[in-house]
């Protein structure tokens, strides 16, 4: 292996990663029938996968605030949608 494609980009890590996080969520999705554990589980190991693409393919690791501002704005719409529909995602039936 050359010495260039060794160190320089940690793609091969990350993609390891998601990898992981992936087959974690099949595992999750079988082992947890509650709705607010599988929910909860499949939310944080989403968001870790959203962050790693988001910071390292699309190199949102390098850029100033104000795209930061830009990519941010869309998480805050869905955070304002979750917490407007959750009450009736844990309604009963």
């Amino acid at each position: 292996m050359s010495e260039h494609a060794e160190g320089s980009h940690p793609y091969y890590k990350i993609f390891a990663v998601l990898t992981v996080l992936t087959i974690l969520e099949i595992f999750w999705a079988r082992w947890f029938q509650t709705r607010g554990m599988l929910a909860a589980g499949l939310s944080i190991m989403a968001a870790a996968k959203a962050s790693l693409v988001g910071l390292y393919y699309m190199h949102l690791k390098y850029e100033r605030h104000l795209l930061w501002l830009v990519a941010l704005f869309p998480v805050a719409l869905v955070i304002a949608m979750i917490a407007g529909l959750l009450p009736d995602a844990v309604a009963p039936y």
